[in-house]
């Protein structure tokens, strides 16, 4: 008997080590992001298998799909809403999956309001309208219907929407590439841009002064104050895989308004300032080499991750206010 329980508690043992380094090899063979891909050859090749031609809209709306898919089918598919090993135990590739599904869903609103329609008294398109509440799905839910389930209905309305704007069609699908609808989605993006450099640069702390002007010019100034904010310790890497996400969004996003905006990007000379944004966006895309996320002082002996992402999405974002500006001019 006591035989018996001694290869009992072996076999159990074995078991627990072997489960535990299957976790950990799955864990590593997930955990990389996945590479960029070429935003005009997958709009022409998605185009081919419909037999329609690539018209103006057909990259963005290409771009947007395969990111959105990307984010389904990448290794381990989609691990925001795990409940089990390994995809639980994975913090970095979730808030890089929330990076980009923000992008996605920023993409998904101004196609629908604005990309998609000539003015504000049009009418919405059909696919258009279904896909972005689905988008806008939370992004942990496990229960029926799942976040995957709800962001695949989206990505085939985008597809109905990418297949009827092939057929140019007058009174089909519609993409209007404008300097002004360009321009309102870049103010949005300057916002987000703006919001991931502040706490990026929170990593070691920053000294913020509190208390703005009265809206009215008779009341008095409100008092001013100081305030550290400083991002915990154990946030650190989830904003930092947050803006690797939303950036790798953000750069297929713009690589493919270079295509479909080409002529007013040349009229307005305005083509210089979208590929500065693309090279610093691609700047910040480079792989990191190290195993955890390093929080070093500014000028201290170890990196710091986080202030190097910061610098490259902060020059990203002035590049966005440039191009915005030379936009809006006639």
């Amino acid at each position: 008997m006591t035989g018996r329980w001694n290869w009992l508690t072996r076999g159990i043992v074995a078991f627990v080590v072997v489960y535990a380094l299957g976790v950990l090899a799955l864990m590593w063979w997930w955990s990389d992001e996945p590479p960029h891909f070429d935003v005009s050859a997958a709009a022409h090749a998605r185009a081919a298998a419909k037999h329609e031609p690539v018209v103006t809209g057909s990259v963005t709306t290409s771009a947007w799909m395969t990111t959105a898919e990307t984010l389904l089918d990448k290794r381990g598919g989609y691990l925001s809403n795990d409940k089990f090993p390994p995809g639980v135990l994975m913090d970095d590739l979730p808030n890089w999956e929330f990076g980009v599904l923000t992008a996605t869903r920023d993409l998904a609103r101004e196609m629908r309001n604005k990309f998609a329609r000539s003015q504000s008294q049009s009418e919405e398109d059909t696919d258009l309208k279904e896909a972005d509440p689905l988008f806008s799905s939370p992004s942990d839910r496990w229960l029926l219907p799942s976040s995957e389930n709800q962001y695949r209905k989206a990505i085939a309305h985008v597809d109905g929407y990418f297949e009827r704007l092939g057929k140019n069609d007058p009174n089909g699908a519609q993409f209007y590439a404008r300097a002004d609808n360009l321009a309102d989605y870049l103010d949005l993006v300057s916002n987000r841009l703006g919001s991931l450099s502040q706490r990026l640069s929170a990593s070691v702390g920053q000294l913020r002064l509190e208390g703005d002007a009265p809206v009215d010019a008779t009341a008095p100034p409100a008092p001013q104050g100081q305030q550290v904010v400083r991002t915990p310790w154990t946030k650190i890497d989830d904003i930092f895989y947050e803006s690797r996400g939303y950036s790798w969004a953000l750069l297929e996003q713009l690589q493919a308004f270079e295509a479909d905006f080409a002529p007013i990007l040349e009229r307005k000379g305005a083509m210089v300032s979208l590929k500065q944004i693309i090279r610093e966006l691609q700047e910040a895309q480079k792989p990191v080499h190290s195993p955890i996320i390093l929080n070093g002082s500014p000028f201290g002996f170890f990196a710091n991750h986080s202030l190097v992402m910061a610098n490259y999405i902060s020059r990203a974002n002035a590049a966005v206010i440039d191009l915005r500006e030379l936009l809006k001019r006639g």
